[in-house]
């Protein structure tokens, strides 16, 4: 039996608002539904993977879902809670990050299901054809400026100015929804709360021009706890493509989500039925330091856009990197590729070859200053028994640099329990 899709929403907290009849339309029948995906770069990342998610709730409860890749309205930029107009991106940039996306949703929606096949369309499809004055007749007399004006998106963006191009995003948008219903039988618009006016927009432009009923339904953005912004690391966003942020990375930071935040991402994020979710929280209370919710996030949703290989070596080279027992050998098993993903934060610095030199000439001198100051910094840190390198304690300065690299080039230094260096030969 397929669930319902409202209900499933509901509980994993996903439902912030639809329209009225939007339940009715989807119990009682197969019903299409698109959400739309601004190329503004190669990559979706995890802001982007809330929407996903509710594409392919939609799938499973039997409905079919439409991913729109906005090649047309990307070239403008939705204004929608923004606080200065973005910068426009060239056609070539464009393509470039339409295909990207395009083979991304393709990791989550089954599009050989037969009737409630997903499909994606772009809409520069359909407004390449559009003349300036042909649009702004057949089709800009069906919304007023009004109607317009009354939208928060632009509410607040006339306290610090909006161009006429970003002004009439909602109105593209609004055909986007129009076009679909007209051609692809397209009945809902779903996405983030804060693209509840742009939706609705087009649900009006639909009853206006052709008589014909929509429906909108928008999921709460995803917050940490606190109220901040989910989704960003110390570098940047979270990316879905592994050039961007490496799937270890990418491991990284749901595994370090704080507990109150893990119950909330675990059911907006999994598949993981209700029961399961609910056995898991109730484990991860009796026995919090073992971290159960974050374990399960972090794990499922890795698999999930990584692959079951990629969360494997994840896993192991977070093992062997918190394992205080871990030596050389487990380091190089790992490979240069997931060692450089792993170290891939951590300061670093190219040197030439060593040659023959003390511990303390090497950490206090030859590496600059990456860790120490002065030799007689290094010298004294070495006595503490406080540095190691590639996993080896270090317990004599003078003595001369007797460790082979990592991949025959790599030297792990490590300062302190928690403090690490990587430093490459060339």
């Amino acid at each position: 039996m397929k669930p319902d899709f409202i209900e499933e929403l509901r509980w994993r907290g996903m439902v912030h608002d639809m329209t009225p009849g939007t339940e009715e339309q989807l119990k009682k029948e197969i019903t299409a539904g698109y959400i739309g995906f601004d190329p503004t770069a190669k990559s979706l990342h995890i802001g982007n993977l809330a929407t996903i998610m509710l594409l392919v709730h939609f799938q499973r409860a039997g409905h079919k879902p439409v991913a729109l890749v906005g090649g047309a309205t990307g070239m403008i930029g939705d204004p929608s809670f923004k606080a200065a107009e973005r910068k426009l991106l060239d056609e070539e940039t464009l393509r470039e990050n339409q295909s990207g996306i395009k083979k991304q949703l393709e990791q989550f929606l089954d599009f050989d299901s037969g009737e409630n096949s997903a499909i994606v369309l772009n809409n520069y499809d359909w407004f390449k054809n559009f003349g300036f004055l042909e649009f702004l007749r057949d089709n800009g007399k069906h919304i007023s400026v009004n109607y317009m004006l009354a939208k928060d998106s632009v509410k607040k963006r006339l306290e610090t100015g909006i161009s006429f191009t970003e002004f009439a995003y909602q109105l593209l948008q609004g055909y986007d929804f129009y076009h679909l219903y007209a051609n692809h039988s397209v009945k809902i618009q779903m996405g983030g709360s804060d693209q509840w006016g742009n939706i609705t927009t087009g649900t009006e432009y639909i009853r206006r021009k052709a008589q014909g009923e929509a429906y909108a339904l928008t999921a709460p953005l995803v917050t940490k706890a606190d109220g901040s912004k989910f989704g960003k690391s110390e570098g940047g966003n979270i990316w879905l493509d592994p050039e961007m942020t490496s799937p270890y990375q990418f491991y990284q930071f749901w595994l370090n989500c704080s507990d109150e935040d893990s119950k909330k991402l675990i059911r907006v994020f999994t598949l993981k039925s209700k029961e399961e979710i609910e056995t898991l929280e109730k484990q991860h209370e009796e026995a919090p330091h073992l971290r159960t919710l974050q374990n399960a996030l972090a794990d499922d949703i890795t698999k999930m856009v990584h692959g079951e290989t990629e969360l494997e070596t994840a896993k192991k080279a977070s093992k062997i990197l918190f394992d205080k027992k871990a030596t050389i050998s487990d380091f190089d098993s790992l490979g240069e590729k997931t060692l450089l993903q792993v170290f891939e934060t951590v300061p670093q610095k190219e040197i030439n070859t060593p040659g023959e030199i003390s511990y303390v000439d090497f950490l206090g001198e030859h590496i600059g200053d990456l860790i120490f100051k002065s030799k007689g910094e290094a010298r004294r840190m070495i006595k503490e028994g406080g540095i190691s390198i590639n996993k080896e304690k270090i317990t004599d300065g003078n003595a001369i640099l007797d460790i082979n690299p990592l991949s025959n080039k790599y030297y792990l230094i490590q300062k302190g329990r928690k403090n690490y260096f990587f430093v490459k030969i060339i």
